[in-house]
């Protein structure tokens, strides 16, 4: 198994009530769920492949419960990857070179029935975790936006954070609004829903911790 490690930013909006039910060993509200993920890559590597600097993204939807399984998946790698980082990055969003289920991406992995073909594509990503805003496009296929969560009152931004000390994506996450759209090779759409940004810092073990 080739060590890997990533840290970086993450922006994650699902059809939920803000809060999301999984993150609290629920169900989905809405009965199913679906969901866009993009994530910016600080500082990365695969055994001996340097996956700094680049982007990933990826659109999910399940007809239940993420652990019931039956799910759909497309995943995206930043264009600028050489084959060997393409390579490295698709091991890890589909849960190769992990301990079992010790990370999101293994996690979701093992839930995933149809998994498109990936594409590499220019990937516009940016996330402030703090400020909870971000913004994803990769242009004809995802679109994301998110934004702090507002009260409907007088419009103030309402902070809130949910702390998973023993979760396998993320330490503590600030949630916020989102809205998404995916058109190929998958088609949704959600909106004013459940949006998470968060530091992520992953390795082939889990969640690093501080």
């Amino acid at each position: 198994m080739a060590y890997w490690k990533l840290k970086g930013r993450e922006l994650a909006n699902c059809n939920c009530e803000y809060g999301c039910n999984c993150q609290f060993g629920g169900l989905p509200d809405k009965g199913g769920c679906q969901a866009v993920f993009g994530m910016a890559i600080d500082e990365g590597i695969h055994g001996d492949v340097d996956l700094s600097g680049l982007n990933i993204a990826a659109v999910f939807r399940w007809p239940g419960p993420i652990h019931e399984g039956h799910g759909e998946c497309a995943a995206f790698v930043d264009e600028r990857a050489s084959e060997a980082q393409r390579n490295a990055l698709l091991t890890i969003m589909t849960g190769g070179d992990t301990d079992p289920f010790a990370t999101v991406f293994a996690v979701f992995a093992s839930t995933i029935e149809t998994m498109h073909e990936p594409r590499f594509l220019p990937i516009d990503f940016e996330v402030d975790v703090e400020g909870r805003t971000g913004r994803l496009r990769i242009d004809g296929h995802v679109e994301m936006d998110g934004e702090p969560i507002r009260s409907p009152i007088d419009g103030h931004e309402i902070r809130a954070r949910i702390n998973l000390p023993d979760g396998f994506e993320y330490e503590v996450a600030e949630i916020g609004a989102g809205r998404s759209r995916a058109y190929v090779p998958m088609q949704l759409e959600h909106g004013s829903s459940y949006g998470q940004f968060a530091h992520l810092h992953l390795d082939s073990h889990g969640v690093v911790h501080a």
